[in-house]
């Protein structure tokens, strides 16, 4: 894709990555995008770079519109590895420039770089740069999702260049939020949102509110936003705030997701009729088999849904390993709002169901009852057990959702 202008004398200069599915470790099967703006004013500006193995591309659409020398800031947002990647290779065509970082930031790219001959000016929330006709300010964002993270606001574009938030992985030719509904839908975007919030920010959930807050209260007017992943916001920037604060409110569907695994069948062969309670009771339910699909889908579903049942066979009397792979990775995204339970198979004697209670325990979210454990397999007077476990599990959840309404 070559640069595009997005504000008056303002472009996007990064590039589309369609064949990347790993982003460390979330799988991403739509690709993403590596978004890098540049400032054409009395003082040309660049914010953030892309990754290493694309900064050709960035150089090739900065060289379009400039010489990338003439280039006199280079505004480093966050020091990751997808946006810093390029910021040799930029800073050898412009040793000269200045580049504007927080405090942490600096630090982190010291690790990085040989940063002893670079121009670096930290900055704090509140100070600003003047490039011209436009005024950039500087709004730290730390653990948002790193230590290091800050937004810039252009004021006189009403431009939230946001780093990470409010972004999506997608590859896609649409640059902005109505071309990309044009040629698929708005719920589809929104399922991206949800998808890269569930993986990626979940944890930052009350930093989240707290610096939209501090934007909304410092009345500055933003038109568009503009992450670091993804499409540009600039039809309805209002709408995807809206549904960030939503998510930090803990707000999700009235369903359940039934995420487990299986050895010999004999857990699987519990859903159906767990499922055909939950359904009885009125309420929507999500199957996902956890080696059949990627843990970052399991968690966006998890996220979605107010209710989770997790199961699980019983190997070795501990959990079975895709499963506590699963959980681990939960545990370190803290979800909260959410109510849990388990059930699973056992052959010798249990144990899974038991270790799955504790986890819930330990990251403090509502468990309901002390779960359903069948030997080896459920037979036929097992599955009204199971279906009757199904129908009290959505009840609670009907009952623990009205909190959120």
């Amino acid at each position: 894709m070559k640069a595009l202008e997005i504000k008056p004398d303002i472009y996007w200069v990064g590039a589309i990555d369609w064949s990347i599915r790993d982003f460390h470790g979330y799988v991403i099967p739509d690709g993403t995008t590596y978004n890098s703006y540049l400032i054409l004013d009395e003082e040309i500006t660049l914010l953030d770079t892309v990754k290493a193995d694309f900064e050709d591309t960035e150089l090739s659409n900065i060289s379009s519109l400039i010489e990338p020398s003439k280039i006199k800031n280079v505004i480093v947002n966050h020091i990751e590895n997808d946006h810093m990647g390029a910021l040799r290779r930029i800073m050898n065509l412009v040793p000269e420039a200045i580049i504007y970082i927080t405090e942490k930031g600096k630090h982190g790219m010291s690790r990085f770089f040989d940063i002893s001959r670079w121009n670096i000016k930290t900055v704090k929330t509140g100070q600003e740069l003047k490039t011209g006709k436009y005024t950039l300010g500087f709004i730290e964002t730390p653990m948002l999702h790193w230590p290091d993270s800050m937004v810039t606001y252009v004021k006189e574009a009403k431009l939230l260049i946001s780093q990470d938030a409010f972004g999506q992985h997608l590859a896609s030719t649409a640059r902005f939020d109505d071309e990309f509904i044009k040629c698929a839908s708005e719920s589809e975007l929104e399922d991206f949102v949800i998808d890269y919030y569930a993986n990626i920010l979940m944890p930052f959930g009350k930093i989240i509110k707290a610096k939209i807050a501090e934007i909304q209260k410092s009345g500055i007017s933003v038109d568009m936003i503009a992450p670091a992943h993804g499409i540009i916001w600039r039809t309805n920037p209002g709408k995807v705030m809206e549904m960030y604060l939503n998510m930090a409110d803990g707000k999700s569907n009235l369903r359940v997701a039934i995420i487990y695994d299986t050895m010999w069948r004999g857990t699987e062969f519990m859903i159906q009729p767990v499922m055909q309670g939950i359904k009885d009771e009125g309420v929507d339910c999500k199957i996902i088999k956890l080696r059949a699909t990627p843990m970052s889908a399991a968690i966006k579903e998890l996220w979605k849904s107010r209710g989770c049942l997790i199961g699980s066979p019983t190997l070795n009397n501990e959990v079975y390993p895709s499963v506590g792979e699963f959980i681990i990775h939960l545990r370190g995204l803290r979800p909260a709002d959410r109510i849990m339970g388990a059930f699973g198979c056992y052959g010798w004697g249990g144990g899974a169901v038991k270790w799955l209670y504790n986890e819930f325990k330990g990251m403090k979210l509502e468990s309901f009852g002390s779960g359903l454990e069948i030997n080896y397999r459920p037979l036929q007077e097992d599955d009204k057990k199971c279906y009757e476990f199904g129908r009290d599990f959505a009840r609670k959840v009907k009952e623990f959702h009205k909190k959120y309404e």
